[in-house]
């Protein structure tokens, strides 16, 4: 599925730059319990994600795709709902995702998950892992 890349100050990527990784964001965008919009290439697609970083520090990331309707998770671009307990809460129709995993533990899909896209943290910035599989 192709998405827009006209929209936002996130970055833009694209795995196949470095057949090794590429760089999605610096991790000072990312303060604790924060959520950081970007863009990559991802199985010959453009891709948006989500980025999350833990309070411990530790980045995790997503696709911008809730399970439920397959419609992107935030309500303008890099813009995200959270619950009063911190949970990403989908725009759209209301579905709650535990950040530590990407659970959905409320609405339409409880049960189901987010699509992790594997990353790590290096030289200041947060990359996208070569081996990123193709399907979730």
């Amino acid at each position: 599925m192709r998405r827009s890349i006209g929209r936002t100050g996130g970055a833009v990527v694209s795995s196949s730059l470095n057949p090794a990784a590429a760089a999605l964001a610096p991790l000072d965008a990312l303060p604790p319990d924060g959520l950081h919009e970007c863009e990559a290439g991802i199985d010959g697609e453009t891709e948006s994600l989500i980025l999350y970083r833990a309070p411990d520090g530790a980045v995790r990331a997503w696709l911008n795709v809730c399970p439920h309707a397959g419609r992107r998770l935030d309500f303008a671009p890099g813009k995200f709902l959270r619950s009063k307990t911190g949970e990403l809460v989908c725009a759209v129709h209301g579905a709650t995702f535990e950040l530590g995993n990407g659970d959905c533990v409320a609405g339409p899909c409880r049960g189901d998950c987010l699509r992790a896209v594997p990353v790590h943290v290096a030289d200041g910035q947060v990359w996208l892992d070569a081996a990123v599989p193709a399907s979730g």
